[in-house]
C-alpha cells in the first residue's frame, strides 16, 4: 500500500539537495555510488544512483536513473567486487540483474529470474544477498509460505534463472500449515570452510502474530513463537542444510538482520518489541543468544532494518516509526550493544532500510519512505556517534531499499576483530 507525499516536503528536499550540488561542485571526489530503489504504485520501479562525496558524505545525483525490470522493487544486493547488482520487484515476482559500470552507470542484463523450479513461479521476492565469494545468489520470497532458493552465479551472469540450485522452505516442526512471512537475509563473510558458508533467514508466523487481521479470536489460530531466524550451511554444490536447532527463536516480528565481518556475532531487529537481538555464531554456523541481559537491546519504534560497519565496530538501526537511527558500539569479546552517546540521529519520515559506506566505513544513509529521500550522517569512527551531513535529506521518489558501492580505486575498510 503506498501512501501520499506532500509536494511542499519533496520541493524542500530538492532545493536541499540542489544546495549540497552546487556546493560541492567545484571540487567532487567521489566515494561511494548509493543506489536506491523506488516504488511507484502501479509502475515499474527505478533505480537512482547517487555520488557521495568523500570529504563530507554529502549526496549528489548520479547517472540518469534505470527501470528496476518490475514492479514494487523492495531490495537490493551487491557482489563483493561491486560489479553486480540485483534488484527483487515483489509485485512482478522478478530479480533483475545489472551490471555496474566504472562510473556508477547500471545496465540491465538479460539474466532475469522468474522461476524457483521450471513449474514453480517465483513469488514475492523480498530480500536478497549474494555470498562474499560471488557463486550465489540467495533470494526470500512467498506470501503464504516463504522460500529461500539459492541461484549459481558465474562472474555476476545467473546461471540458470528459471531454475533455483537449491532451495528450503521455511517451516516449523509442529506448524508446518502456518502462514511464515520471510523478512530479511544475510550471508556471513568470512567463513574459514567455505566463503559466506552461513546463511541466515527471517520471518515470522502471521498464524501466530497478525495485529492488522481482526478479529483476533479468529485471526490467531496458532501458538507456536511468531518470530524466528533460519539457519543454513552451503556444501558441495551449492546444497543448503539446516544448522543444528535451526530455527532460533527471534522475538515476535524480526525485520531486520545483519552480521559481523568478523562472523562472530549476528544481529536482529524486532519491530513489534522495539529490540535488538543478539546472537553468538558458533562452529557450523550455529547460533547462540548472547549471555543474559546482552540478548536484547532496546532501540527506537518500529525497528525497520539493521546495518554494522565494515570494521565490525558499531551498529546502526533505523526506527520508521519515530524517524531516528540508534546507534551501538560492540563489545569485541562478548558481542554486547552498547549505546552511543551524543549521536544526532533524527531522519526525515519513515526510515525502512539503512546501508553504511563500505568504502571508508565514514557514512551512514536511511532510505525513508514517506519522506521521499534519503538522510544522510557522518560517522565518528572512533566513537561511532553520527552528525547530520551537509544539506540532508536528499529527495528520491518512494525510496524503499538502498545498496553502497565503491567508486575506483577507493579501498574497502578493513575488518577490525
Amino acid at each position: 500500500m503506498k501512501f501520499s507525499k506532500s509536494s511542499q516536503l519533496f520541493l524542500v528536499s530538492s532545493i536541499g539537495l540542489l544546495v549540497a550540488t552546487l556546493l560541492a561542485a567545484c571540487s567532487v571526489a567521489t566515494v561511494d555510488y548509493v543506489f536506491v530503489t523506488s516504488a511507484p504504485a502501479t509502475v515499474n520501479g527505478q533505480i537512482y544512483t547517487f555520488d557521495a562525496d568523500s570529504e563530507s558524505g554529502a549526496l549528489r545525483t548520479g547517472p540518469a536513473a534505470v527501470s528496476s525490470g518490475g514492479v514494487d522493487p523492495v531490495a537490493m544486493a551487491v557482489t563483493s567486487d561491486y560489479a553486480n547488482l540485483y534488484v527483487a520487484n515483489k509485485t512482478s515476482g522478478t530479480v533483475v540483474h545489472f551490471t555496474i559500470g566504472s562510473n556508477g552507470v547500471l545496465t540491465q542484463q538479460s539474466d532475469t529470474i522468474t522461476n524457483i523450479t521450471a513449474s514453480v513461479a517465483l513469488v514475492a521476492p523480498v530480500a536478497l544477498a549474494v555470498n562474499s565469494a560471488g557463486t550465489y545468489l540467495y533470494v526470500v520470497s512467498g506470501t503464504t509460505s516463504a522460500t529461500l532458493s539459492e541461484y549459481a552465479l558465474s562472474s555476476g551472469t545467473i546461471s540458470t534463472p528459471t531454475k533455483a540450485t537449491a532451495t528450503q522452505t521455511l517451516t516449523l516442526s509442529g506448524y508446518a500449515s502456518d502462514t511464515m512471512v520471510p523478512t530479511g537475509i544475510t550471508v556471513l563473510a568470512n567463513t574459514s570452510t567455505v566463503s559466506g558458508n552461513g546463511v541466515y533467514v527471517t520471518a515470522y508466523d502471521q498464524s501466530a502474530y497478525n495485529p492488522g487481521c481482526t478479529p483476533q479470536s479468529t485471526c490467531i489460530t496458532s501458538s507456536a513463537n511468531p518470530g524466528w531466524v533460519f539457519g543454513f550451511t552451503v556444501g558441495t554444490a551449492g546444497a543448503l542444510t539446516a544448522t543444528a536447532n535451526s530455527p532460533y527463536e527471534a522475538g515476535v516480528m524480526p525485520s531486520g538482520i545483519a552480521s559481523s565481518p568478523t562472523d562472530l556475532y549476528l544481529y536482529v531487529t524486532d519491530y513489534a518489541k522495539n529490540e535488538l537481538i543478539g546472537y553468538s555464531i558458533l562452529s557450523s554456523s550455529t547460533l547462540n543468544l548472547l549471555g543474559g541481559s546482552d540478548s536484547t537491546t532496546a532501540t527506537g519504534n518500529e525497528p525497520s532494518a539493521v546495518a554494522i560497519d565494515p570494521r565490525g565496530l558499531f551498529i546502526y538501526v533505523s526506527n520508521a516509526g519515530d524517524n531516528t537511527v540508534s546507534a551501538y558500539a560492540i563489545t569485541l569479546a562478548t558481542g554486547a550493544p552498547t549505546v552511543v552517546v551524543n549521536s544526532s540521529s533524527k531522519t526525515d519520515t519513515r526510515p525502512v532500510a539503512i546501508a553504511v559506506d563500505p568504502a571508508l566505513g565514514r557514512f551512514v544513509f536511511t532510505a525513508n519512505y514517506l519522506g521521499s529521500s534519503l538522510s544522510g550522517f557522518r560517522l565518528n569512527p572512533t566513537s561511532g556517534a553520527l552528525t547530520a551531513t551537509q544539506a540532508t535529506p536528499y529527495p528520491t521518489p518512494d525510496p524503499t531499499a538502498l545498496v553502497i558501492a565503491p567508486h575506483g580505486n577507493h579501498a574497502t575498510e578493513s575488518v577490525s576483530p
